[in-house]
C-alpha cells in the first residue's frame, strides 16, 4: 500500500505463532462437547471449544484429533473441515483451522499438559448456540468457528 505523505511511519509487532484449531464436537444426542478454562488476559474462565496449538509436522486434522482426545477424552467419526479464520491479522501471522466431528462418545479421562486446568460439559447444542447469541460465550475464535459451523450446516 503507497502512502501519501512521507512523513507517515509505524512500528508494528508482529508474533509469528504457529497454527491453532478447534473442533466443534458433537454426540450422537446432538450435544456439543466444551472446555473451561482459566484466561489470564480476561481473568477469568471461559467455556470454549477444545482446541489448541498445530505442533511443528502435525497436519491440523492430526491436531483436532489429539486435542480433542487429550482435552476431553472424547474421540469422534465423521471429520469435516470448515475452513481457516485469521486468529487475529492485526498482529498475529497465523491460521485457525476448524473442525466440526459427529458421533463423539468418551473413551478415556483426560491426558492434560501440565499447565492445563479443563473442565469437561457437555450441553445441547441449541443451548450453547444461544449462550454465543447472549454473548455468554464470547471467546471470537469460538464465535467465527460457529459462524462457519451455521453456514455449513445450512
Amino acid at each position: 500500500m503507497k502512502l501519501e505523505s512521507e512523513d507517515l511511519s509505524a512500528v508494528f509487532s508482529i508474533i509469528d505463532a504457529p497454527d491453532w484449531m478447534n473442533v466443534i464436537p458433537l454426540t450422537p444426542n446432538n450435544e456439543i462437547v466444551l472446555v473451561e478454562q482459566y484466561r489470564y488476559g480476561i481473568e477469568q474462565p471461559t467455556l470454549e471449544l477444545p482446541g489448541g496449538m498445530v505442533d511443528p509436522g502435525e497436519m491440523p486434522e492430526e491436531t483436532a484429533k489429539r486435542e480433542l482426545l487429550e482435552e476431553t477424552g472424547y474421540e469422534g467419526s465423521d471429520w469435516e473441515y470448515l475452513g481457516k479464520v485469521s486468529s487475529n491479522p492485526a498482529f498475529l501471522a497465523n491460521y485457525t483451522h476448524l473442525y466440526v466431528v459427529k458421533n463423539c462418545h468418551k473413551v478415556q479421562e483426560q491426558n492434560l499438559d501440565g499447565n492445563e486446568r479443563i473442565n469437561v460439559h457437555t450441553m445441547p447444542l441449541d443451548d450453547f448456540l444461544e449462550m454465543v447469541k447472549e454473548g455468554t460465550v464470547h471467546h471470537s475464535l469460538v464465535v467465527a468457528a460457529v459462524a462457519k459451523f451455521l453456514l455449513w450446516r445450512r
